[in-house]
């Protein structure tokens, strides 16, 4: 008799015992499947960036900088040729568009700048009522080679009083990258910028 107790209380022992490991490994795996959800969620938390604008805070993806750098390359050649070659009879507008132009280049465009402003381009501009517009067709930008070699192709709209004259431009240049910045959002300097191409296509007389 004092056997068999002995041997139901050594069941119910390896029984109790098998229940606690039970319990304990259940317990270390929802512990471990709560630690890899806690670190997933502060990865992707870490990986949105909030934005500021006009007084209301926006979500963003943060990504890396290669994930987009051709997106980026380009929309910097663009933004340039707009800011440089968008000019309206008005000289403190022409002042901001090139100032603002002038930051995302060298040296190449500052000369470029002063031989125009040397031949009364910015002044005839103003004199003569003219404004000019700039529409970007395509950008091509290298990226298999640093600094990136790109070419730009536009075409310009030229409104005078009395005509409108449509232009075909094409640029090229080199991009290398430096600093972010309020003034240079994309981190880019455009180098050894030059005209290839900038030739009258059709002037229309204006009614």
């Amino acid at each position: 008799m004092t056997f068999k107790k002995t041997k139901n209380i050594d069941t119910a022992f390896r029984h109790v015992r098998g229940f606690t490991m039970l319990l304990i490994s259940l317990g270390a795996i929802v512990l471990g499947f709560t630690i890899y959800k806690s670190f997933s969620a502060v990865l992707a938390l870490q990986e949105r960036i909030y934005i500021l604008a006009d007084g209301k805070v926006l979500a963003a993806n943060a990504s890396l900088r290669e994930d987009n750098i051709l997106v980026e390359a380009r929309d910097h050649v663009a933004t340039f040729h707009q800011l440089f070659f968008t000019l309206d009879p008005d000289d403190k507008a022409i002042a901001e568009n090139i100032s603002r132009a002038l930051y995302l280049a060298d040296r190449s465009a500052h000369q470029a700048y002063d031989n125009l402003k040397e031949k009364g381009f910015y002044s005839g501009l103003i004199a003569g009522n003219v404004n000019q517009t700039l529409h970007i067709d395509s950008v091509v930008v290298n990226t298999e080679e640093y600094p990136f070699s790109f070419q730009c192709f536009a075409s310009q709209q030229i409104v005078r009083p009395t005509s409108i004259t449509t232009r075909s431009l094409t640029t090229a240049g080199a991009l290398r990258t430096v600093s972010r910045s309020d003034n240079n959002p994309h981190g880019f300097l455009i180098e050894r910028w030059t005209t290839l191409e900038n030739r009258d296509l059709k002037t229309e007389l204006r009614r």
